[in-house]
This record gives structure tokens, sequence and C-alpha cells, in this order.
């Protein structure tokens, strides 16, 4: 039973998030050669002051 964790910042809609779910669980399910029920997404979002970048966070870039 394969866990996906996507991380990223805060910004992405809702419907984009169910789009790549979708999409994410389909190549997932296919390279494990298993139903698409056993696979599990976690999908983390960050606001931009807590994501670093070359020694700055977002909300300063």
């Amino acid at each position: 039973m394969p866990v996906i964790t996507i991380a990223g910042n805060n910004g992405i809609s809702e419907e984009k998030v169910k789009e790549m779910v979708a999409e994410v669980t389909e190549v997932v399910a296919k390279a494990y050669d298993l139903p698409e029920s056993a696979i599990t997404i976690l999908v983390q979002g960050y606001p931009p002051e807590h994501i670093g970048v070359g020694g700055k966070v977002l909300s300063d870039r």
C-alpha cells in the first residue's frame, strides 16, 4: 500500500489538487500493479513564510 506525499506551497486550487491526486494515483497504481484503491496520496501545503529557497523564505523573495 504505497503512500505518496506531495508537499508544496499553498496556492493550488482545490480543483487542481483533485486533478493531481487522480493523475498521481493512476500512475503509481500502474507502476506497482495495484488497484487505485490501494494508493494513498497526502497533499501538504505550506505558507510562503514557511518555505526556504536559496537561504530566503518565499515571502521575502
